[in-house]
């Protein structure tokens, strides 16, 4: 009888442990997950001043502060004369764990704090620039990594794909993973990094960076794209309809002080 009472007792207290032992594993186990896609940080600054005192901030304090956490940081503006005054920067990060932990570091980084002192106390009365966009993006499948540009680059281009709902935007990516990146690569058209936008001013939203020797090989590689067999193929396909509804494209150059 003691016997009985005590499994009757004790084993449901027996799998109630296991079990929320399993389930505490499994729990620990989805909040880490292994992540082997790069973030991507973009911010755009609209300038209010001329461009050196950003410029120099940027190439002397800021960038050198984010290479010491180990973060490279590109730099360009606008490839044609005559457009906004902008510049655009894009820092990568290996994970989202290192997005978060950069900002602590930097904001106690004393070498950080004293070299923009002075650029902090000059544009406290008058900025250096009206206010930046920033978009967190996280890297596509197909390329989880950076393709570093080669240095006979002196154009980029900046494309965001706006989407009307979240499905549409999911299903363009998947375009890009399964068929467009390929052909990009076959026509020439060199790719730098696609991102889902987590985070930014209009969602839902993909951001990718090419990059072109000049505006003819840029010309030249989106002509070969459309007139190819594979893309007449691809934009009819029923998986991919109404997936982008709005496409912003602006080239860029890069800065004296990229490092991409």
């Amino acid at each position: 009888m003691k016997n009985k009472i005590f499994l009757q007792v004790f084993l449901p207290f027996v799998f109630f442990v296991a079990t929320s032992m399993f389930s505490a594993c499994s729990l620990t186990e989805e909040k880490s997950p292994k992540n082997e896609k790069e973030i991507y940080e973009w911010r755009i600054y609209t300038l209010t001043e001329e461009s050196k005192v950003l410029d120099n901030f940027f190439e002397t304090v800021l960038i050198p502060a984010y290479n010491r956490q180990g973060v490279t940081v590109g730099a360009f503006c606008p490839y044609k004369e005559g457009e906004d005054e902008l510049r655009y920067l894009l820092f990568t990060y290996p994970n989202i764990e290192t997005y978060n932990q950069t900002k602590k570091n930097i904001a106690c980084d004393e070498t950080y704090l004293n070299g923009a002192k002075p650029f902090f106390e000059i544009t406290a009365q008058s900025p250096a620039y009206s206010s930046y966009e920033t978009y967190l993006c996280e890297a596509f499948d197909k390329v989880p990594v950076m393709r570093k540009p080669g240095k006979e680059r002196t154009l980029f281009e900046f494309r965001i794909y706006h989407s009307p709902n979240e499905d549409a935007n999911q299903r363009k990516i998947n375009m890009f993973n399964d068929e467009e990146i390929s052909l990009f690569d076959t026509v020439g058209i060199q790719s730098v990094c696609y991102g889902e936008i987590l985070a930014g001013l209009h969602m839902p939203a993909l951001i990718y960076l090419t990059w072109h020797t000049d505006e003819e090989a840029r010309n030249a590689g989106w002509k070969r794209f459309e007139a190819h067999p594979d893309w007449d193929k691809m934009k009819v396909k029923e998986e991919y309809r109404n997936t982008a509804t709005k496409n912003q494209a602006r080239l860029l150059s890069p800065l004296s002080y990229s490092q991409l």
